[in-house]
């Protein structure tokens, strides 16, 4: 197994710093709250499932239930900050707030794994899509048809992109 993982940038700024574990030296407190969050195996509580699923389209509610509990509950605490602070987001912008962790169902890793990646970086297949997730899940929704908007948003780039990422690093 070699090459650039499906999904995955192939070259380009992103491509070269989603490889690379910087992010620890550069968001420790936001991986360390992630980390302590995600040991919990417990769903999300069902007012917060039943409000996710209201966001989100057919196939964009497939891929939500496949993502673990850990995550579902995590995008959903984002997802409720970022309506917070973009009252008038749209439909496709709060499916992709729900949905800007999908890639990671792809990857395949637990939270230690994911520990592992963001220690090492991107020296494995599974590691690289976890560091690509992104670009996987923006592939992922947009192969179930979301909304263009719902796409670049899970991709980070379009107008909400920056709401979203200081939402999630809150």
């Amino acid at each position: 197994m070699g090459g650039v993982p499906k999904g995955a940038p192939e070259s380009g700024p992103k491509a070269v710093a989603m490889s690379r574990p910087l992010h620890l030296l550069t968001r420790p407190h936001h991986l360390a709250a992630r980390f302590f969050t995600s040991l919990s195996p417990k769903p999300p509580k069902p007012a917060e499932e039943a409000w996710a699923q209201a966001q989100l389209a057919g196939g964009e509610l497939g891929l939500w239930c496949q993502m673990s509990n850990q995550d579902r509950r995590h995008s959903a605490k984002v997802a409720r900050r970022f309506l917070e602070a973009r009252p008038d987001a749209t439909r496709a912008e709060m499916a992709g707030a729900l949905l800007h962790d999908v890639g990671k169902i792809e990857c395949g890793l637990g939270t230690w794994g994911r520990v592992l990646a963001s220690v090492f970086g991107g020296r494995t297949e599974r590691f690289r899509l976890y560091h690509d997730h992104e670009a996987v899940g923006a592939r992922l929704a947009e192969a179930v048809g979301s909304d263009p908007a719902t796409v670049e948003l899970i991709d980070e780039r379009g107008p909400a992109h920056e709401t979203l990422t200081s939402c999630d690093r809150a």
